[in-house]
């Protein structure tokens, strides 16, 4: 199932025995929460609605809740959180041991009058695990994806209508390109921004850039662009900023190399006849992301990209190995890349 016929599913207090939640999209997620949430009276969730962590406890605890009839109600909601075990992903750090057993014991002959809900948003499901092939045959798994442009515009305008207000073409812009498109971050900020225009009852471009501070991400990829710019004044000058602002030079660096991985994938696949949609399915990122890579990589040379990773990983190995200033590490990649550029 996807996020919308689910949530149309639940509007309609159309609720089935088990489901599974995957992806990594925290906006999504809360909605569905409060979605399945709203299905127990408020009046009625204190006794029939409780939310276990496996990473503290054991899920047979959450099986003991979820096989005891309502409380004076007719249904009951037990929410499994970072369910780990279905996927994956590698766990660190826990001790629990979660009995298996019981859980395919349940999934065959689930409670009726319970709504089990796993999140289960790290990682991939393992279809190796004979649990995770009795979830597929008898959960509705919700994936939920990466929402594309078209879509966050849509949602960004549905909220401030919402406040019955309205929000420019260019103030939509600069807000996907201050938060990187995130969503969860998008919605954060909305409030603040309606909260700023309430008078006007108009959210312009210029609040935008006014109020919402730029994200690491937004940041680092206007530093590639003036690396890739052979704009040095420029980029030393960014990068000083984020130093002085107390971002970590090992992550200021992790973000770099990604983006700059980003540009050589994206550059690659699209030489290959890949479309934005397709790179995006295949790097597994934001399709706006891969809109922004496939604009700024157009007429770039793909060995000068290499030529900035490999400076970029040396920088990783000294900050790694060596109590070197990040500054003077960064002002030695930038003349390097200039002279091998040039």
């Amino acid at each position: 199932m996807t996020f919308e016929t689910t949530m149309a599913a639940l509007g309609k207090q159309q609720a089935q025995p088990v489901y599974v939640i995957t992806g990594d999209q925290p906006y999504l997620s809360q909605q569905l929460r409060a979605a399945f949430l709203a299905l127990i009276p408020e009046a009625e969730q204190t006794m029939n609605y409780a939310s276990y962590d496996m990473e503290t406890t054991p899920v047979a605890q959450a099986l003991d809740d979820a096989m005891s009839a309502p409380f004076f109600g007719d249904k009951r909601l037990v929410f499994v959180d970072r369910a780990y075990f279905l996927t994956t992903e590698t766990h660190r750090g826990s001790k629990i041991e979660h009995d298996m057993a019981s859980l395919t014991s349940y999934l065959e002959h689930p409670e009726p009058t319970t709504i089990l809900v796993f999140f289960a948003t790290s990682g991939k499901l393992d279809s190796r695990k004979k649990v995770v092939k009795l979830l597929k045959k008898q959960a509705e798994v919700v994936s939920l994806e990466a929402i594309g442009e078209h879509q966050i515009r849509e949602l960004i305008e549905a909220r401030v209508r919402e406040a019955d207000m309205q929000i420019e073409p260019q103030a939509v812009n600069a807000l996907l390109q201050r938060t990187g498109s995130d969503l969860s971050l998008i919605m954060s900020e909305l409030p603040k921004l309606t909260l700023a225009c309430f008078d006007d009852k108009v959210i312009t471009a210029p609040i935008v850039l006014e109020l919402v501070t730029k994200s690491l991400d937004q940041n680092v990829f206007d530093l590639v662009n003036d690396v890739m710019g052979r704009r040095i004044e420029a980029a030393l000058n960014l990068y000083r900023q984020l130093i002085l602002t107390k971002e970590e030079p090992l992550k200021i660096n992790a973000v770099l190399i990604g983006q700059f991985r980003l540009l050589i994938q994206t550059k690659i696949l699209a030489k290959n006849g890949y479309s934005q949609g397709s790179i995006a399915q295949t790097l597994k990122v934001h399709p706006y992301r891969v809109k922004l890579a496939m604009q700024s990589s157009r007429s770039l040379k793909l060995a000068h990209l290499r030529q900035a990773y490999l400076g970029l990983a040396q920088i990783e190995r000294a900050l790694k190995s060596s109590t070197q200033d990040p500054m003077i590490l960064f002002e030695l990649f930038m003349l390097k890349y200039l002279d091998q550029v040039a």
